[in-house]
């Protein structure tokens, strides 16, 4: 009885995996998520690493090894998915657009690691993210600053697109704010179909950017070189 359920469960998890469904615009995390501290968060991710390597069949007294644990558990809760912490979420201070800029501000080719929440493993690409201003502006920084925080999740590539974008909305007070993201997936290019050219591109278009000439304008912009050899 169990079998067949459990071979139909496989399946649907194989299907959303290589499909890269996303469920919500918001991360699937639980309420009490933060009622860890985060050295309780890495004790306890040392010791279940520990358990997954000594199930692999891996020698944990190795010199090699033995600090592996330790060394992963951290970087999950202090690096690749630190962006779950509300603590870390960069402040967006804005300012009065007093020089009355009103045409888009594009910052492009902004570096991009996130994590697939699918198969736990690198996304690797580019954002360009834009907007246009009703009076306030935000440091150029601050727009790195925001991709960087919520890549760091476990991610599907279109919600990150939309949290990018609902950040800035909110933090400037306009609508007209766009990301677009051209990223691989090691999920689709190191496993499965291991298909190592292609890319995954994505798009987040809010207000002004909705309209076919500001599209345009915007990708045209983008695809500028800006090499300074």
């Amino acid at each position: 009885m169990f079998e067949g359920r459990n071979d139909k469960i496989n399946e649907i998890i194989d299907e959303i995996g290589d499909g890269h469904i996303s469920g919500s615009a918001k991360n699937p995390i639980r309420e009490d998520a933060f009622a860890l501290s985060e050295n309780e968060k890495i004790e306890l991710i040392q010791k279940d690493f520990a358990h997954i390597l000594h199930t692999l069949g891996m020698d944990l007294s190795d010199d090699s090894l033995k600090g592996t644990p330790l060394r992963v558990a951290k970087m999950f809760v202090k690096e690749i998915f630190g962006g779950l912490s509300p603590e870390r979420k960069p402040k967006l201070s804005t300012f009065d657009n007093n020089y009355k800029y009103g045409e888009m501000l594009v910052e492009k080719n902004i570096t991009l690691y996130s994590t697939c929440e699918h198969h736990l493993l690198p996304i690797v690409g580019k954002a360009h993210v834009a907007y246009i201003s009703k009076g306030k502006v935000i440091g150029l920084s601050k727009m790195n600053r925001i991709v960087e925080y919520y890549a760091k999740r476990p991610q599907v590539q279109e919600r990150l697109n939309m949290q990018i974008v609902q950040a800035l909305q909110e933090a400037l007070g306009t609508k007209d704010v766009a990301c677009i993201i051209d990223a691989k997936h090691l999920c689709v290019n190191s496993r499965g179909v291991s298909d190592i050219a292609s890319s995954t591109v994505t798009s987040e278009f809010g207000g002004k950017f909705q309209e076919e000439s500001v599209k345009r304008e915007l990708l045209d912009y983008i695809q500028l070189d800006t090499k300074f050899d």
